[in-house]
């Protein structure tokens, strides 16, 4: 099993939940309101007076053939709108109760 976390800014939030949905990935955690910026490029998502927009994450842990193809699907929503900005980060899950 893997974990999937991704970081993605606020006006995504439909699309994401929606690639969730078609995949059939049930179970994620999601929060809203979360600051950060890009590693390269990108304006700060603050969510202050002078970076008004703030970034939403989703975490889900996932069967590995899963994990391609959510990764491509980011991939090709971050490609089409690179100046929203969308990451994903995958982590090996050990153990879950």
């Amino acid at each position: 099993m893997k974990s999937v976390f991704i970081s993605y800014n606020q006006a995504f939030t439909e699309r994401v939940e929606y690639m969730l949905d078609k995949l059939e990935i049930r179970g994620f955690t999601q929060w809203e309101n979360v600051h950060g910026r890009g590693s390269n490029t990108g304006d700060p998502h603050m969510g202050t007076h002078t970076w008004p927009e703030t970034n939403s994450a989703v975490l889900t842990v996932i069967d590995n053939e899963k994990v391609d193809t959510l990764l491509e699907k980011v991939q090709k929503l971050n490609t089409e709108n690179e100046e929203i900005g969308i990451r994903a980060f995958v982590w090996n899950i050990e153990r879950t109760v």
